[in-house]
């Protein structure tokens, strides 16, 4: 084979199988090289104790399902089934709570019982505004990060509000606790709504964090989905489907090296010492690790400078994973309850003080936890009679400034997240079996990311859009390499199960490679 219409994509994470499928639906002879012996990467599901099959990575999928991209390449067929999360989330302050639906009605009578009135129409109000806003801010995601899309999709976001074009940039790089500040007045509501939009890693407290309490409007208008059978269900999916289009998955047998001649990519060599020919390679994998695998083919001082100027951060969380007797009770929940993603975080203060930690290299006292119990409603995942509970706890960072190490203190850091549950639910300590603890160090060696930082790079406001993960490469491409292509985490739009910087890499190989075929592939691709 002469590698003339052959691609090579590193890594088969989710974005570089979901491009790896778009290429191949548009004719190219497609194979995906993973060092794993399980597809998916971070988005990945295997057996940790008998019966209980648990997330390795991320478990709830928001992105992913406002893009279209399931239906395009019609993943259902090949086995995909979402369910749910509807209420998509729940925040439990002592005998009270507030439950989040899609339905905007339900969600607003669950605040005005906690909150009161005024709390529940300004909340309404904000959710129409700015799922609004995010429309066009979710349109901007579905493409490079160029000015010309940049600016014809966010031109005139917020205009209906009647603002002024400065009050509203205002509103966009304030912090999100300023705005939750300017539209509520109970601090159980904004606790609830920061813990969900620092998700993405930076504290709400920080400049230009505003939107990512914002964005959480958006599943008002659809819900987040778990994958029956395990997040790894959506990976698995691209699998066949990319199969369905003759493409192959090379499993147990990743990148050692992309090769280089005459400043163009020619290839991929793996670990096993076969040289894979190919015009195209689109490298899915942490944009330092496509650098260092470039070897003596970086163009000029570029290693260097990725090296220094892209911030991958101290970390950003660690996880455990639980099989379990019982599920959480809350003293507010109910039978929906255990459907969402569960917000124990007890106040903004708390949230401050284990950034605070965070930040000083240090493990938190009282890690603000989130908790997700999909096997209250998906019976694959854990043995009957028996629940699989997975525990987020976020800003652990993942250089100790204290000396200690985090082998050693695995299960001491694993036992606080399952007390922060226990606070919030008391009794469900006892009933946890099984505990496998994923720290931010164990993150790195089993899914390669790189300091824990299951964003690849830092999410703060300088580092997305045009900026993501360096301005020169934020184009999906590597300028100085032709026919090098890159796609995930590291690039616009960022991390979270999205899919779409998959796409928009294989809208530039075909951009790139023929116009004319870019005009009829592009629509299709564009559906979603």
């Amino acid at each position: 084979m002469t590698g003339s219409d052959r691609a090579i994509v590193v890594g088969a994470g989710h974005n570089g199988l979901v491009a790896a499928c778009y290429l191949a639906r548009a004719g190219l002879d497609v194979e995906v090289v993973e060092r794993d012996t399980v597809v998916g990467g971070a988005v990945s599901t295997v057996e940790r104790f008998p019966g209980y099959r648990m997330d390795r990575g991320s478990s709830a999928h928001i992105m992913v399902r406002h893009t279209g991209i399931v239906e395009d390449l019609d993943l259902t067929s090949v086995g995909l089934e979402y369910q749910d999360l509807d209420p998509w989330g729940f925040a439990p302050f002592g005998p009270d709570g507030i439950h989040f639906f899609v339905d905007l009605d339900r969600t607003c009578a669950s605040i005005e019982q906690v909150c009161g009135s005024k709390d529940a129409d300004a909340y309404r109000a904000f959710v129409l505004d700015w799922s609004a806003r995010n429309l066009r801010v979710f349109e901007a995601f579905q493409g490079a990060p160029t000015m010309s899309h940049l600016g014809r999709t966010l031109w005139g976001v917020g205009k209906s509000t009647g603002l002024d074009g400065l009050e509203l940039s205002r509103q966009f790089l304030t912090s999100a606790d300023s705005l939750l500040d300017e539209h509520f007045d109970d601090e159980r509501l904004k606790t609830a709504l920061a813990w969900m939009g620092a998700q993405s890693g930076p504290p709400t407290h920080e400049v230009a964090t505003a939107d990512l309490v914002g964005w959480n409007t958006v599943m008002h208008l659809r819900p987040p989905g778990h994958p029956k059978g395990g997040s790894g269900m959506l990976s698995v999916a691209l699998q066949r489907r990319l199969e369905s289009y003759g493409g192959r998955v090379r499993l147990g047998d990743g990148a050692a090296a992309i090769t280089t001649a005459g400043g163009r990519a020619t290839g991929v060599l793996t670990d096993s010492g076969e040289h894979l020919p190919a015009t195209v390679v689109v490298a899915g994998c942490h944009v330092l690790t496509t650098v260092d695998l470039l070897g003596d083919g970086a163009p000029g001082d570029l290693a260097e400078r990725a090296h220094r100027s892209v911030r991958t951060g101290n970390g950003i969380g660690m996880v455990v994973r639980l099989g379990t007797t019982a599920l959480p009770t809350y003293a507010a929940g109910t039978e929906e309850t255990s459907r969402s993603m569960q917000l124990l975080a007890p106040s903004r203060q708390a949230l401050r003080r284990a950034h605070g930690e965070y930040s000083a290299g240090l493990p938190p006292t009282e890690p603000a936890a989130l908790a997700m119990t999909f096997s209250a409603f998906d019976d694959t995942i854990a043995p009957p009679g028996r629940h699989n509970v997975t525990v987020w706890g976020q800003w652990h960072p993942y250089a100790l400034s204290n000396g200690e190490d985090w082998d050693a203190i695995r299960e001491r850091e694993g036992t606080k997240l399952v007390e922060a549950v226990d606070r919030a639910a008391p009794g469900f300590a006892s009933t946890v079996e099984h505990m496998h603890v994923q720290t931010p160090l164990d993150l790195e060696r089993e899914l390669g990311l790189r300091n824990g930082q299951v964003m690849h790079v830092e999410m703060a406001f300088d580092q997305m859009f045009m900026w993501r993960p360096m301005p020169e490469l934020a184009g999906y491409r590597l300028a100085g390499v032709d026919g090098l292509y890159l796609c995930g985490a590291s690039t616009h739009p960022g991390g979270g199960v999205f899919g779409a910087s998959g796409r928009s890499a294989a809208r530039a190989v075909m951009s790139d490679r023929n116009p004319s075929v870019l005009s009829r592939v592009g629509r299709r691709v564009r559906r979603g």
